[in-house]
């Protein structure tokens, strides 16, 4: 079975994401054990965060809240992202 190349780009950047958040991540928590108190651990592990409140939805048959649903980045997981993306992009 074929899939059509908007779909195929679209599994792909979302395959993207979730591995090099998760490959930041774990760059993210081996610098913490291993990298002395310094100005470069602080700036590789600062990380900004995103959240977007509950969201409830009320249907007259039906209700269901959604959320929190909250993005935390740092300059790690970036790195993580570019590093998978670069491997994706050559292998697939």
């Amino acid at each position: 079975m074929l899939v059509d190349t908007g779909r195929r780009g679209l599994i792909r950047l979302a395959l993207t994401l979730v591995l090099g958040l998760t490959l930041g991540g774990l760059l993210t928590k081996l610098s913490e054990l291993f990298l002395p108190e310094s100005a470069a651990r602080d700036f590789l592990v600062t990380a900004v965060a995103a959240s977007i409140g509950p969201l409830s939805i009320d249907l007259v048959a039906a209700a269901f809240t959604l959320g929190p649903i909250s993005v935390t980045l740092n300059v790690l997981m970036l790195v993580g992202i570019s590093i998978v993306a670069l491997i994706v992009r050559s292998w697939i």
